[in-house]
């Protein structure tokens, strides 16, 4: 020190000693003070009364030192309570926690752990790592200063973590500390109350001994810490209960508005169809309020209105949602885009409806689509009801077209009658005929009135059996539709023989008769409860039809085999005559046709691939065999034919 001069006398330098304190100087001076009191040899009694005032004042210092220490450590812990009285997020929170405690207590590394569903802890925000391999750690339960920190409620710290036997070590947590190249750790557990929520840790990549100020400070900061933790953890479930209610607040006007909607909707239908509006008006306001394209189709799975085509429709899939609509009475989902419900009254099968909505159907939807097919079920319902009233009529007309002497009244006035009765007979026509086996005759009249009025075709019973003229081109398909729907309804098999097409009032009679040749034939059969026409008959077919179309059966039966040969000049329709004629040998059909064996081996399987694979079967064979002979001698009548005409014109 500058100019400073030994006292003379011990007091002199207790004096100087105390000077240096007073002036907050630092200990070097204390040093310096000290050795030139050595070297001016004082008494050694005075000499220990000046080095017992020296360590005094070192004292002193350092407990200056101290207490300015705890004084800032409490400033940073007032300034840490109120930043954590923002309203930060939890991994916000988390951050600043780590960040604090790090920058006060000078450590290298912090993080902290919160507790898991399981005893397990998990890291979730650290500060001054230099991997990343501690957040998002595991931390198993009993392992580590953390848990046994929890276990005890206090805080634990070694001075050197991996060569600290007494802690309980994993591998997880090895190698995270030895890839930080951490030594000491300290583990504060987060308690609120008497519950813990998590542990803070402070740790060092040298060896350190903590204090008891230090400790003292982060258990500070880790109460206030857990509070913070708590007050958030409160926050958010109060935000998201908030957020909750909102929804559920949305949701409640958005399903009163959607069922103010859906009530409109549904009287709007009901006024359609109270003011006598058509099926196909109905599915299209049906399918508006419902934001798709809707279909009705009757039991068969025929459309019978729509508000539009549904694109891309699996039938497959429509065909299972059927059946389980009717088994739930209720509307089902048959893929992702389509919804089906059934159209009911009672028991009784009336068809479904089916939507391709616009968007998924959520809420009260399906409720309106299941309503909706309840409307079409009273529209059906009242159907049948004016077709029950022109029942008799429709009956008197079908019988008097029946008739063999004809009709009574002239041509002109009978289908004037029959388009009062939205019935063109100018239009092709198909008759089917139904046997009931067994059970009353009153349901499949009372159903045959109303389909033939949905079909805008004529009923009428007669022998037994219902008649149904129907329009159409297709009398297998109308054949088969009618068992599809008067089976189920009457619980018991149904006969079906069908005829036609054909047009006029004057073919009904021809196309009744030739209905109940297929009917009987179906019988003879052991047929009972099967549908067919004459087509579906094949060679008897051709023998119970009235005009004998020989072209049409040879053309079902040999049709491809023919158009083969006229294409490409090929000999398959002789290679089949003489495989016919050999007794279906190959090798004597290559004989009598002078080729190869090989050659006709190759000509069958073209035929094959023409034909189809159960040609050769019996049923199959018997009609090609028919065929060709019908063909022969066909083509052996016209060249007789014109060798008789060429002789009368010599």
């Amino acid at each position: 020190m500058s100019g400073f001069r030994i006292p003379g006398d011990e007091d002199d330098a207790v004096l100087a000693v105390l000077s240096l304190l007073a002036e907050e100087a630092p200990s070097s001076r204390l040093d310096t003070l000290l050795h030139r009191v050595r070297r001016s040899a004082p008494d050694p009694a005075e000499l220990a009364r000046v080095e017992r005032a020296v360590q005094l004042a070192r004292e002193v210092h350092a407990a200056l030192d101290r207490r300015r220490q705890r004084e800032a450590g409490f400033a940073a812990l007032v300034d840490t309570a109120r930043d954590l009285t923002f309203p930060y997020d939890l991994d916000t929170l988390l951050s600043v926690i780590t960040r604090r405690v790090r920058l006060l207590l000078h450590f290298d590394m912090t993080y902290v752990a919160l507790r898991g569903d399981d005893e397990d802890m998990v890291i979730h925000t650290s500060e001054g790592a230099t991997t990343a391999l501690n957040t998002g750690l595991r931390v198993e339960s009993g392992s580590g200063l953390g848990h046994q920190a929890l276990i005890t409620g206090a805080p634990l710290w070694t001075a050197d973590y991996l060569d600290d036997d007494s802690i309980k070590h994993t591998e997880s947590l090895d190698r995270v500390v030895e890839a930080e190249g951490l030594h000491a750790l300290m583990a504060v557990p987060l308690r609120c109350g008497d519950s813990a929520v998590g542990v803070l840790y402070g740790a060092d990549r040298k060896v350190r001994h903590y204090t008891p100020d230090e400790i003292g400070l982060i258990c500070s900061l880790a109460d206030l810490a857990a509070v913070a933790i708590e007050k958030t953890g409160l926050l958010q479930q109060t935000q998201e209960q908030v957020a909750e209610l909102e929804l559920d607040g949305f949701r409640a006007r958005s399903s009163l508005a959607r069922l103010e909607q859906l009530a409109e909707a549904y009287g709007r239908i009901m006024s359609l169809l109270v003011a006598g509006a058509d099926l196909t008006t109905v599915a299209k306001a049906a399918g508006d309020a419902l934001d798709g394209t809707l279909q009705m189709r009757d039991p068969a799975g025929r459309v019978l209105a729509a508000g539009g085509e549904i694109p891309d429709l699996d039938e497959e899939a429509v065909a299972r949602a059927v059946l389980a609509t009717h088994a739930r009475r209720g509307p089902v989902q048959a893929d992702d885009h389509t919804w089906v419900a059934p159209v009911t009254a009672g028991t009784e099968d009336l068809g479904v409806v089916v939507l391709r909505p616009v968007a998924q159907l959520v809420g009260q939807d399906s409720s309106l689509l299941q309503t909706t097919a309840q409307a079409f079920a009273v529209h059906l319902l009242m159907q049948r009801s004016a077709a029950a009233a022109e029942g008799p009529v429709r009956d008197d007309l079908l019988d008097e077209l029946l008739a063999v002497s004809s009709s009574a009244h002239p041509p002109h006035q009978t289908a004037q009658r029959a388009r009062r009765l939205d019935v063109d007979l100018d239009q092709p026509h198909v008759l089917v005929v139904a046997r009931p086996e067994g059970g009353e005759q009153g349901r499949a009249v009372v159903w045959a009135s109303s389909y033939a009025y949905r079909m805008s075709g004529l009923k009428t019973v007669q022998g037994g059996c219902i008649v149904l003229l129907l329009p159409g081109t297709d009398a297998s398909a109308a054949a088969r539709a009618v068992v599809g729907e008067l089976t189920p309804l009457l619980g018991h098999p149904v006969s079906v023989g069908a005829a036609g097409p054909d047009w006029g009032a004057a073919s009904v009679a021809r196309m009744h008769r030739e209905a109940l040749r297929c009917l009987d034939a179906l019988t003879a059969l052991d047929g009972v409860g099967c549908a067919a026409s004459a087509q579906d008959l094949g060679f008897l077919g051709l023998l119970l039809s009235d005009d004998y179309d020989v072209d049409d059966f040879i053309d079902l039966a040999i049709g491809p085999v023919l158009a083969y040969d006229a294409e490409r000049l090929t000999d398959l329709t002789r290679t089949l005559e003489a495989y016919f004629a050999s007794g279906g040998s190959p090798t004597n059909a290559a004989e009598a046709l002078h080729v190869h064996p090989n050659t006709v081996s190759r000509r069958l399987e073209r035929i094959t691939e023409l034909l189809g694979t159960d040609w050769q079967k019996p049923g199959q064979a018997l009609e090609v065999h028919l065929a060709l002979r019908l063909l022969r001698t066909r083509a052996a009548l016209r060249e007789r034919g014109g060798s008789r005409a060429a002789d009368e014109g010599r």
